[in-house]
């Protein structure tokens, strides 16, 4: 009688185990379907109040100069070091080739097509995107946004629309000065091994490169900026639950930035590959 009522009990447990995968399932998707509705709302009321007066000049560059200036020794390191790899690694296998000639090449458009823009769009995510979530996160809890609408002042004017902006506007500059900083010590890392002057690397680099190899990479991050802009400010504005609520919305407005920058990344380098052919 005891071991049939054991029985019971753990059948009644799998059951139950079983419903609650069942019911969180859907609950899961419902969350996931919520969130895009959410943060495409979002995206909506800020066009729109980024399109109405007044505009908040100052807090722009503010922003600017956040997002840009206080990021540039990051993303030139990153850049540097992105350069030095990829010289090490491709000299042994161009060599296995015989095609140590065609080094600065690759080096040189394999950052401006894909290692720059890429890699100065996570670290920028990973610093700037933080920011406006732990930033506006702790506004939120804190209700100082609340208080900023009472004021007749539009948050998502003042506070997203400007953020936003910033973030699609210093990416671009940020990942020419990443590509620049790549091409300089990849020349060393080069040079230390191959003794080569700075301008044969670059001729021999540049010879095939053109404008439809710089620009659609380059301008692709002002499409990256507006992700992590907007995830960041969403996440921050949305933020609930005292300083844990904070601490969550930091973190997922990097996770979510970062996973959406490279799904963005692969869309468009399609969509280049399409309309700039080789």
């Amino acid at each position: 009688m005891k071991a049939l009522l054991q029985t019971l009990e753990a059948s009644s447990e799998e059951s139950a185990a079983g419903a609650g995968a069942r019911t969180g399932r859907p609950r899961l998707s419902l969350e996931l379907l919520e969130w895009f509705g959410g943060i495409g709302e979002f995206c909506v009321r800020l066009v729109k109040a980024a399109l109405r007066p007044p505009y908040e000049f100052k807090e722009l560059l503010r922003q600017m100069d956040e997002v840009g200036a206080k990021s540039l020794p990051l993303v030139a390191l990153a850049g540097a070091a992105i350069g030095v790899v990829l010289s090490l690694h491709l000299r042994d296998s161009m060599a296995q080739f015989g095609a140590k000639s065609m080094l600065p090449e690759l080096i040189i458009l394999s950052l401006i097509k894909e290692s720059g823009p890429i890699i100065t769009a996570l670290v920028v995510s990973g610093r700037v995107g933080a920011g406006i979530g732990a930033e506006l996160g702790s506004m939120k809890v804190t209700e100082q946004i609340d208080a900023i609408e009472a004021s007749a002042v539009n948050p998502y004017n003042f506070l997203a629309a400007t953020r936003v902006l910033a973030c699609a506007l210093m990416l671009p500059l940020l990942t020419i000065v990443a590509d620049v900083c790549g091409i300089i010590t990849g020349w060393i890392a080069n040079a230390l091994a191959e003794p080569m002057s700075l301008k044969l690397f670059l001729n021999l680099g540049l010879k095939d490169a053109g404008f439809s190899d710089l620009l659609p990479s380059t301008l692709k991050t002002v499409v990256f900026g507006f992700i992590i802009g907007v995830i960041g400010c969403y996440q921050g504005m949305r933020a609930k639950g005292g300083t844990a609520g904070v601490g969550r919305a930091s973190t997922s407005a990097v996770v979510l930035a970062s996973l959406f920058v490279i799904l963005a990344d692969v869309v468009l380098v399609r969509l280049i590959i399409t309309f700039f052919p080789q």
